[in-house]
């Protein structure tokens, strides 16, 4: 009989049931994320396995992540290896580091952690692994032509990150939130998860379940967030300007472009350097055209696995203790804050340059200056044949969009070198 019930109790319905309420929550929020993933597909690339990954990381008595393991924002070595937890440690976590009574009430002194599966794919975001190879993936997949083309919307594209500042100003009026934290969720306004996942490990690792959520959850929106604003900040007249084709770009331009950008990125903001370098090294593989099989796995296979283990390692950090707080509420609310003067930027500045420019921009690319590629300048393409049939601006809005994937490295690196 006592085996029975030391098995009973070993169960997962039995934690539940004299447990933390919390975990059905998370389970029915991430029920939620799995249905909008792959009924309504939003995002499902990433959206599914984050939800998949909240899901697992809340089924009580499944231990597949520690919390305590990356308590403090460090990797916690001395105890990762199976190393006995100390009273002197809690106390460190807790006086020295601001460690949450939640996350250390999970543990006592003298336990030792058994290292889940989630744990070990967890040390590959903490690192800054997979963010750099999903950056990777996309260089080899995206054409810098149109921004070498055209080199103006390159200011669109730096324009467009307004909304990350203005973001972070807004989480630091708020008194909700310190300079790491309020950067961390700034960078939601770049549109770009991979940036807002490398900037939150660093910054502010506590918080990256929420953000990777909102991050992801609005990128598949931009498509619902972007019009109303580009129609608004825009005249009929402005939507119906037509740009001419694009010139030709040179083989010899593509190669040498990111090899130029790497030097000059990485020697102006130096904690921008990995992202950045893996970015153009995908775009190397891409236009030298001398290692096809490295640009086909970095297309495909890489970016695939990465984006696997990234999802659901991500999902892993959005605990019940963490993620259900008044501060996970506010950064979904400065998410769309964030895209909103994001797009706005973009806009405001194409119509700016209009004014001294001979040969006239369409503002509605400059709403493709968030780095949501290729989704931001299709919405720019569609809204500029709403507002006239002849008109084709989706390679137009692929500068500022491309433009956007440098300026949101760039930001980031400025980010991390300033609260870092």
């Amino acid at each position: 009989m006592e085996a029975i019930m030391n098995f009973i109790q070993a169960t997962g319905f039995y934690q539940i049931a004299t447990g933390d309420w919390k975990v059905l929550v998370m389970m029915i929020i991430s029920f939620v994320l799995l249905y909008l993933a792959i009924v309504k597909k939003f995002e499902p690339l990433l959206l599914l396995p984050i939800a998949f990954g909240m899901l697992i990381t809340n089924l009580p008595g499944a231990e597949m992540y520690h919390e305590i393991l990356f308590a403090g924002g460090h990797v916690n070595w001395e105890i990762f290896g199976g190393g006995e937890i100390t009273q002197a440690f809690l106390d460190h976590l807790r006086n020295d580091l601001g460690v949450s009574e939640a996350v250390l009430g999970a543990v006592q002194a003298g336990q030792s952690i058994s290292v889940g599966l989630l744990d070990v794919l967890y040390l590959g975001v903490k690192l800054g692994i997979y963010p750099c190879l999903i950056f990777m993936g996309v260089g080899a997949s995206t054409d810098f032509g149109p921004l070498i083309a055209n080199p103006k919307t390159l200011l669109l594209g730096a324009a467009a990150q307004l909304g990350i500042f203005m973001t972070y100003a807004g989480c630091r009026l708020s008194h909700l939130f310190n300079a790491a934290e309020a950067g961390s969720i700034g960078i939601i306004g770049g549109a770009d998860g991979p940036t807002a996942i490398f900037v939150t490990s660093r910054l502010a690792p506590h918080l990256l379940g929420p953000i990777a959520v909102a991050a992801y959850s609005y990128m598949a929106l931009v498509p619902v967030i972007q019009p109303p604003i580009m129609r608004l900040l825009t005249s009929e007249e402005e939507r119906k300007i037509v740009m001419r084709p694009l010139r030709q770009v040179s083989k010899r331009e593509k190669i040498l472009f990111p090899i130029v950008v790497t030097v000059f990125v990485a020697l102006l903001v130096p904690s921008a350097a990995p992202l950045i370098a893996c970015l153009m090294l995908g775009n190397l593989f891409k236009e030298s055209g001398v290692v096809e099989r490295l640009n086909k796995t970095a297309q495909n296979e890489l970016m695939n696995i990465v984006t696997i283990f990234l999802g659901i390692s991500v999902g892993a950090t959005a605990t019940a203790t963490t993620f259900l707080s008044m501060q996970t509420i506010a950064i979904m609310l400065m998410g769309v804050v964030a895209f909103g003067f994001g797009t706005a930027g973009g806009v405001l500045l194409a119509k700016l340059m209009n004014l001294f420019l001979k040969e006239k921009i369409n503002p509605l690319i400059g709403s493709a200056g968030v780095s949501a590629v290729p989704m931001a300048a299709r919405v720019s393409q569609v809204e500029g044949q709403k507002a006239n049939p002849a008109n084709f601006l989706l390679m137009h809005a692929m500068g500022p969009n491309v433009a956007g994937v440098i300026g949101s490295a760039i930001a980031a690196g400025v980010l991390m070198a300033l609260f870092g």
